[in-house]
């Protein structure tokens, strides 16, 4: 595994799909309680996924261009 503790944050928005989100972060719901420290993780753009803020694909299924 890649040791991201010095490394930048990196968000990458994905032609019609999600934001692919690289580096040393963690995701905190609206409460500020933690749901995930991630090395990588790709967040929905679409408002479709069942698994929000991850993406699950839906994006594909519903033809989301942006």
């Amino acid at each position: 595994m890649e040791n991201t503790e010095n490394k930048a944050t990196k968000i990458t928005l994905l032609k019609n799909g999600p934001l692919m989100v690289e580096g040393n972060f963690t995701v905190v719901d609206s409460e500020g309680n933690e749901v995930a420290t991630k090395e990588k993780a790709a967040l929905c753009r679409c408002g479709g996924s069942n698994n929000k803020p991850f993406c699950d694909g839906t994006h594909n299924k519903i033809g989301f261009e942006g």
